[in-house]
């Protein structure tokens, strides 16, 4: 698929950034038809927004999706983040599996460590009541690259954590802009914004949250204490 400049005469030439809200981005590359913009404060990338998936194409996406929750392999994709939470987690914690889909794999490993875990997803498991609370740790796995508004997801998360909790964020990291046009992460309908690790730094130094990366395409944000 060839990539091309994403800059033409019906491309707006001012969009702000969904991550960081600054007010102006730059056009940064055409694939498929799909046109992508970049921004130069937090180093996002993300899709034209007026070419983002409805509900109702978002939903059907995720319906094809079969993640076994008893996997192994599922299970070892998952403990790249899991694991080195675990080892931050005192014990008998409360969290809340935000984005948990329709098999919640790693809110069944967290609760097997002897945790407490609550469910969100706005398809599958949509009770707003857990949103009322706040939580020691929060998982948000494969999620953030799905994030239509992710300042005010953002925004909740920061809300939904208690003053030393934990935030597991995991998404594949874009790294090499050459690869971006065949990047496989790219190419799926639901992805729309992707992130670097300067990125979550940004977010992090943003809210005020400390920023460790300890596993390729993994984050653990920790909110400060007063």
């Amino acid at each position: 698929m060839r990539a091309t400049p994403a800059l033409n005469h019906t491309e707006p030439t001012m969009l702000p950034c969904p991550v960081c809200e600054t007010p102006d981005s730059r056009a940064f590359l055409a694939v498929g038809g799909q046109r992508y913009r970049r921004c130069e404060r937090c180093h996002c990338t993300f899709l034209q927004p007026d070419q983002w998936p409805s509900a109702e194409a978002e939903l059907a996406e995720y319906r094809r999706h079969h993640n076994d929750e008893q996997d192994p392999g599922y299970r070892r994709h998952l403990a790249q983040l899991g694991t080195p939470l675990l080892q931050r987690l005192p014990p008998k914690q409360t969290g809340l599996d935000y984005g948990c889909g329709p098999g919640p794999a790693l809110a069944g490993m967290l609760r097997e460590a002897g945790h407490t875990v609550a469910l969100y997803d706005p398809f599958f498991q949509p009770d707003a009541g857990v949103l009322t609370q706040r939580y020691d740790f929060i998982t948000c796995t494969e999620v953030a690259e799905h994030f239509h508004h992710p300042a005010d997801e953002f925004r909740r998360l920061d809300r939904l954590l208690r003053p030393g909790g934990w935030l597991g964020l995991m998404t594949r990291f874009q790294t090499d802009d050459t690869r971006f046009a065949q990047w496989h992460y790219r190419r799926d309908p639901t992805h729309v914004v992707f992130y670097r690790e300067a990125t979550l730094r940004w977010l992090a130094d943003h809210h005020g949250w400390t920023c460790e990366i300890p596993a390729p395409n993994v984050a653990l944000m920790r909110k400060p204490v007063p």
